[in-house]
């Protein structure tokens, strides 16, 4: 299964290794990643892909939601497929 997940908030180092550390230690492959910075405001998006991963996509999301409170950061892990279909025009 694929999801996505997005990462933003203020700018500061170490957003990408941590988050990308977490992905590695439960064998959470990126397929894409795309970051940039707006008006001060880091911003990740990373297409992800869990068929080898050691845990699932709630436990990731809850994982995760804790890894950005330390970050001071919003991260979101959703679906692949409800994204798309939430961004089908």
């Amino acid at each position: 299964m694929k999801a996505i997940i997005t990462v933003v908030g203020g700018d500061k180092v170490g957003i990408i290794a941590k988050v990308s550390a977490y992905l590695a230690e439960h064998s959470i492959n990126i397929a894409d990643i795309t970051q940039t910075i707006l008006s001060g405001n880091f911003v990740m998006m990373m297409m992800v892909d869990f068929s080898e991963a050691d845990i699932d996509i709630d436990a990731a999301r809850k994982d995760l939601s804790k890894k950005a409170e330390e970050l001071g950061v919003e991260v979101n892990v959703m679906n692949e497929k409800v994204f798309s279909a939430m961004h089908r025009i």
